[in-house]
């Protein structure tokens, strides 16, 4: 659960270049190589899970966040910023 700010942060998305004259993925031209990971031919390598973890629970978190989801729900904040996003007071939840 994020907030509205964050959820801008979220639209990220690795995709290559559309298929065109100029675009970085074509082999033409000194494009890219011809069966070339992109992904893994950078210096800095993607990783899908990073190296954050949550603050709570010490999790491993998939996005830039500072909160894994399960903590974020319960505490009722912003996965990412940790601002408070939703009132949990009445809300019936298990220490588990």
């Amino acid at each position: 659960m994020v907030c509205e700010k964050c959820e801008k942060k979220l639209s990220k998305v690795i995709v290559p270049d559309k298929w065109k004259e100029g675009a970085s993925n074509t082999t033409e031209a000194g494009g890219r190589k011809v069966n070339e990971n992109k992904l893994l031919s950078k210096k800095k390598r993607w990783t899908p899970y990073g190296n954050t973890k949550c603050i709570i629970c010490k999790q491993q978190v998939h996005q830039d966040a500072k909160y894994c989801h399960t903590c974020a729900y319960s505490k009722g904040v912003c996965a990412m910023c940790g601002k408070q996003v939703l009132d949990t007071k009445f809300y019936k939840q298990s220490n588990v």
